[in-house]
């Protein structure tokens, strides 16, 4: 096993750019079964469940295709099967004693079976390659969509778990896997029919030939699988380096990296690490490779030594007057003809069972992800609630090295109808506090209570629907305008006039206005038509996709960071009036002026809440608690004086100050 694991060097792009070695230390070992004993007599045990679980998912992609490959495999086998069978007849009659005449004649029936099997078997391979052309590629959609459609609705804290990224990584290679061994199924069913057929003309003939035959194709049959372990065994611990070279290449093109790639002078520096990470994978191919030579040549020198003494037991047959001259001709026929299938069923049953080594991990993905599918059911919320309240909620991100919670004994209540706002130091356990109301995670202690509904009894999909959010690194679709709007419900039809009132509130609809497309303009650059936009526009985008969703919960997380003054005062007023209309709204923010309008705002430090109350309560020099928030308010409005002099230097108690532009 440690030759099969392969060295373990680490490069210095390794430590520097990631870390430390790009491995999964033996991830694989802990995959169910034994998948890494490739023994022959386990391959051939479970080829039925293999080749079954294949037809399965050919009969779900493309019933009829798979209908015509199965009919046009087996027919191709028959048709060599009964070519043999006729070759034996022409070869016994055309060495029987007799006039040539008189032999051409009886051999010509079987002659004419010969070219007839060649022609039909001809027909069959040509139906088989049309019907497995068009299986293929449905497969591979099929078997995608059975992961991607479980990896959409698993937990989040699974996409960010770093064993289920692990099983995701070589998963992905399932799907093309599964497209593969349609046709290799395909070439087992033919080389068995064809061995089958040429294995009993061999038995019929003399009963010793068979185990010969036998003995000149196991040592391949070895070697396939002996080589075929390295590489998988190869892959899985290198899986995650390759992928890291990958991204370096990918980040010498990427369109929002390549400015600074070109100002910075990065180019070099990347193509360096590149190289250096991809040299090191090719020490692990070279490894590969001189390992498979080597296995190569023991195999070829067993099968060599094995094909002499096939051929030395057939000539002491001819010599001692056992077999007839005729039939050690068919027997030399048989022989290679059933040496080719044999090695050949070997060989394709060896792809088909490495290609199943993949789809298993497929497989197996797809059970974890079904372990981890956010629930399809759960409580109902109630139509209309008073409050979202939070009740001494723990929470620590799964994987913490630490184990330092990022929320602490939290308890706060969102009214409906209110504007609500959570402000605190980077790490503070904001926008934490806003996956959990987003039901993104479930609390490790305490309770969120809509209405009186637990949200980890909740449907999911129910409190999904009531919450939309604006967050500060919002995901840029490379999609057009409109869809980067309207996916806020996807759900719903692309509506015209609701997108333009999505669009019209969040200031958005001159920046559609101005796209050479307009509605219709890509938003990604390095496809055709594709149109980049700037971070504040993608901001307005982004509140129109908020507002568009209309959604009974808004929470926004630092919505004006790329906005120019005048602009964040607007969205400001805005989200007031949405509350006026009866919008919840959950304000995070580091701008701490825009909170003089919030109903109650809540400080956090460490995970904790430390003080919460109006902006005039937290603004008294005498309130109760550390007096955090006027201590960071006074450092952000020294900030936007203009004479110099000290911070809210007016009169009494500083509560009516407001930051200087």
């Amino acid at each position: 096993m440690k030759e099969a694991a392969g060295a373990q060097e680490v490069s210095e792009s390794e430590r520097l750019l990631f870390g430390g070695p790009l491995r999964y230390d033996g991830g694989w070992s802990r995959h169910d079964g034994s998948f890494l004993e490739l023994g022959l007599r386990a391959m051939v045990l479970r080829m039925p469940r293999l080749i079954g679980s294949t037809i399965r998912l050919a009969h779900r992609a493309d019933r009829r295709a798979l209908l015509q490959v199965a009919v046009a495999e087996a027919g191709g086998g028959i048709a060599q099967a009964v070519g043999l069978v006729a070759v034996n007849r022409v070869l016994a009659q055309l060495l029987e004693q007799g006039e040539t005449t008189e032999r051409l004649a009886a051999a010509a029936p079987a002659l004419v079976a010969v070219a007839v099997t060649a022609v039909v078997g001809a027909l069959l391979k040509s139906a088989s390659t049309a019907g497995t052309g068009r299986l293929e590629p449905k497969v591979f959609r099929v078997a995608t969509e059975e992961y991607l459609e479980r990896v959409a609705r698993v937990e989040l804290a699974a996409v960010e778990d770093e064993e289920f990224h692990k099983l995701l990584d070589s998963a992905q290679w399932g799907a093309e896997s599964a497209r593969r061994m349609i046709r290799f199924c395909a070439s087992v069913v033919t080389a068995a029919i064809a061995l089958i057929a040429a294995a009993g003309v061999l038995t019929a003939l003399h009963p010793v030939l068979l185990p010969l035959l036998a003995m000149m194709t196991l040592p391949s049959a070895w070697s396939a699988l002996t080589i075929a372990r390295r590489r998988y065994v190869s892959f899985h611990t290198w899986v995650q380096h390759a992928r890291a070279g990958q991204l370096l290449g990918r980040l010498l093109i990427d369109v929002q990296a390549a400015p600074e790639v070109r100002v910075h002078n990065i180019g070099p520096f990347l193509l360096k690490h590149f190289r250096t990470m991809a040299e090191t994978g090719e020490r692990e191919q070279t490894r590969l490779a001189s390992l498979a030579a080597r296995t190569g040549l023991i195999a070829s020198g067993w099968t060599g030594l094995a094909t002499v003494t096939t051929y030395g037991v057939l000539g002491v047959l001819l010599w001692t007057g056992a077999m007839d001259l005729a039939v050690a001709g068919t027997a030399v026929i048989a022989i290679r003809t059933g040496s080719a299938n044999l090695e050949s069923l070997v060989v394709q049953l060896n792809y088909l069972y490495e290609e199943s080594l993949f789809v298993a991990d497929l497989d197996r993905l797809c059970r974890e992800a079904d372990r981890r599918l956010i629930p399809a059911t759960g409580r109902p919320l109630p139509r209309r609630i008073d409050a979202v309240r939070f009740e001494n909620v723990t929470f620590t991100y799964p994987g913490t090295v630490d184990g330092r919670p990022a929320l602490k004994d939290v308890s706060i209540t969102i009214p409906t109808g209110r504007i609500v706002a959570l402000v605190g130091s980077n790490g503070s356990g904001k926008s934490t506090l806003a996956k959990l109301l987003c039901g993104l995670y479930a609390p490790d202690a305490g309770r969120i209570l809509w209405g009186d509904v637990d949200a980890a009894e909740a449907d999911r999909a129910d409190l999904f629907d009531r919450v939309a959010v604006v967050a500060q690194d919002f995901y840029r679709w490379p999609f057009t305008a409109r869809v980067n709007i309207a996916i806020g419900r996807p759900e719903a039809p692309y509506d015209d006039d609701l997108l333009h009132a999505a669009a019209a509130y969040a200031g958005a609809d001159d920046t559609v206005a101005s796209l050479p497309r307009g509605w219709d303009t890509l938003l990604a650059r390095g496809y055709k038509g594709g149109h980049q936009i700037s971070g504040g526009q993608w901001q307005r985008l982004g509140i129109a996709r908020a507002r568009h969703r209309a959604a009974r919960i808004l929470v926004v997380d630092e919505p004006t960071s790329a906005l120019d003054a005048e602009a964040e005062q607007q969205v400001f007023d805005r989200i007031r009036d949405l509350a006026a209309e009866g919008q919840t709204i959950v304000l995070i923010t580091h701008r701490l002026h825009s909170v003089r309008h919030a109903d109650t705002i809540y400080v956090l430090e460490h995970g904790r809440v430390v003080e919460q109350g109006t902006f005039d309560e937290l603004m008294r020099p005498d309130t109760d608690g550390p007096g955090l928030f006027r201590r960071m308010y006074l450092v952000q409005s020294e900030q936007y004086r203009l004479d110099g002099s000290a911070a809210l230097s007016a009169p009494q108690d500083d509560r009516t100050a407001e930051p200087q532009r």
